[in-house]
């Protein structure tokens, strides 16, 4: 049986839910990509297969920020997907403040795991400064989920550096993402 991994790609373009920009970068723009090159990934690894929140760029989920959230949890939890990866860029007003962390509903769970496995490929890979795995309940997609949810904030637009990296690195990003989930998946079967 293959393990079914839904891939939000975080924000739309556009004026709903739309997500941060800076230096060059446009949070739905890397978020697209990202998702879209790991599901690429997933999909040819005979033990997954993946479903992506957006299937083109300009696909825009929602009529509001609030429905946008609501629609990409209900389109995992229908599936029903088994894991559920929210793929975001993060901003900050601070330039200095940069790298990679990922947020989850609870600490002690499978995302919890996952999310430590996933950010240890990415922090090595690409290479970003580790930032750790964070608890974030209120975060409407990893409250309503109904599988073991993740969403990792890749880096900070507004640091240079993490820029350029979300800028020419999005490719080798969800290749970390999918290593880390496939380490992870493997370790546990």
């Amino acid at each position: 049986m293959t393990i079914r991994v839904f891939i939000d790609q975080g924000h739309n373009l556009g004026e709903i839910n739309a997500g941060a920009n800076g230096n060059g970068v446009v949070e739905a723009e890397v978020t697209y990509r990202v998702g879209k090159y790991l599901a690429k990934y997933l999909n040819t690894d005979p033990a997954f297969t993946a479903r992506v929140s957006r299937l083109f760029l300009d696909t825009v989920l929602g009529y509001d920020a609030a429905s946008s959230l609501q629609e990409r949890v209900a389109m995992a939890n229908r599936w029903p997907a088994d894991y559920f990866i929210s793929i975001h860029v993060n901003a900050n007003l601070n330039p200095n403040i940069n790298g990679s962390e990922i947020y989850v509903y609870q600490e002690n769970s499978v995302a919890y795991d996952l999310a430590q496995v996933v950010l240890a490929s990415i922090v090595t890979s690409i290479p970003m400064r580790d930032n750790q795995v964070r608890i974030n309940p209120r975060l409407y997609v990893l409250r309503k989920t109904t599988m073991p949810a993740i969403l990792i904030e890749l880096g900070y637009l507004s640091n240079p550096e993490d820029a350029q990296k979300l800028l020419t690195k999005q490719e080798q990003f969800a290749y970390a993402i999918y290593q880390g989930l496939r380490d992870y998946v493997m370790r546990n079967a």
